[in-house]
């Protein structure tokens, strides 16, 4: 602890509650971040606050000093943000999932068309591994207000239904999945539970959501980067480039989007220490 505070903060929703050291400390060491540096964060905050502060103006001044501290401390404390700025189409999120579930021994089909019993329908991924199809609907959103609600699943369940009658492949469709990168709300998660329906949201399941999953296979959104335009983000975007490693041993994406060679090399770096886990893996298979 540094010292007690007495001001208070306004949520996005307009609701004003006191300002948590706690909180903001927690938040702050998922940044990699160690002690000493979030003392630093916290004292910069701290000293820039007033009462009633916006909460995105504490997250700007958090940012502004991890940056300042370290850019690779900036880019994992802004990872949900950067979720959000895949946006506005739904398609770099889905090959996000599918990168995920790549690591967790799936295959997978992004975008893959299937005729139920009674009509087509688009899965937005398809995963398979030895024993089962899973069909995936991802549910982008680029902020955090919108909630997954009841209607979510009872949509994918009646979709899944008619995909399962009209299933025809050797290996058979078992499970189900709705992966957002907000958050379910509780009659979602109760019909869900009900109806075997897996949910995967931002911090759901507990300890094994999507933040975690991310973290711990070290894959980053190209969004998160610090040293990337917002300009050029969306150029690599197009391009279908997601995520940071991809850019590892793709280096001429950057050339092609105009980065000239010494900062290209200074983005390299940035990606190389932010994604050292996959470094790592690759490392000890060679």
């Amino acid at each position: 602890m540094l010292y007690t505070t007495g001001f208070t903060i306004t949520k996005a929703t307009g609701q004003v509650v006191d300002f948590s050291e706690n909180k903001l400390r927690k938040s702050l060491q998922h940044s990699g971040a160690n002690k000493e540096e979030i003392d630093r964060v916290l004292k910069y905050v701290l000293a820039n606050a007033y009462d009633k502060i916006p909460s995105k103006q504490v997250y700007k001044l958090a940012y502004k000093k991890l940056k300042n501290i370290k850019t690779v401390f900036a880019s994992k404390y802004k990872l949900k943000k950067a979720i959000y700025q895949l946006g506005p189409s739904g398609f770099p999120f889905e090959h996000l999932v599918a990168n995920i579930l790549n690591k967790s021994g799936y295959t997978t089909k992004v975008g893959e068309i299937i005729k139920g019993k009674c009509v087509k329908h688009e899965i937005d991924v398809l995963a398979k591994d030895k024993e089962k199809y899973v069909a995936i609907e991802c549910k982008f959103h680029s902020n955090d207000d919108y909630i997954c609600n009841i209607r979510i699943p009872l949509y994918i369940h009646s979709r899944y239904h008619d995909l399962k009658k009209g299933w025809n492949r050797s290996t058979p469709l078992k499970e189900v999945w709705i992966v957002t990168n907000t958050r379910f709300s509780s009659d979602a998660i109760e019909y869900s539970q009900c109806n075997g329906i897996k949910l995967l949201s931002w911090n759901y399941p507990e300890n094994n959501g999507i933040k975690k999953r991310m973290n711990d296979l070290g894959f980053y959104p190209i969004t998160v980067l610090t040293l990337l335009t917002k300009d050029e983000k969306q150029q690599l975007l197009k391009q279908n480039v997601v995520l940071c490693h991809e850019l590892i041993q793709n280096h001429y994406l950057l050339n092609k989007i105009g980065v000239h060679e010494k900062r290209k090399q200074k983005i390299i770096s940035e990606i190389k220490e932010l994604c050292h886990k996959i470094e790592d893996k690759e490392t000890k298979n060679h």
